[in-house]
């Protein structure tokens, strides 16, 4: 009987251990999937201030940018 309980008892032990160890492994890998992905870089705005606002223009026309926006914008590249 005494060794059935040392079998019983190493056997439970060694099962937590790797569940432990596994629930480790687990939660590491989670983390990493879960990190945050860096910024996508942003595409670079034409320097010609005219290309800008046919750009703009045509965000406006599509409905992309309200008219507010648009003036902002406008002004903004205007100066």
């Amino acid at each position: 009987m005494a060794r059935t309980a040392v079998v019983a008892g190493t056997a439970t032990s060694v099962s937590n251990r790797v569940s432990r160890r596994q629930a480790q492994r687990w939660g590491e890998q989670d983390a990493a999937a879960y990190e945050e992905a860096p910024p996508a870089p942003q595409a670079a705005a034409p320097a010609d201030p005219i290309e800008q606002l046919k750009q703009l223009g045509q965000l406006h026309e599509q409905g992309v940018l309200t008219d507010e926006e648009f003036a902002a914008q406008k002004a903004k590249i205007l100066g």
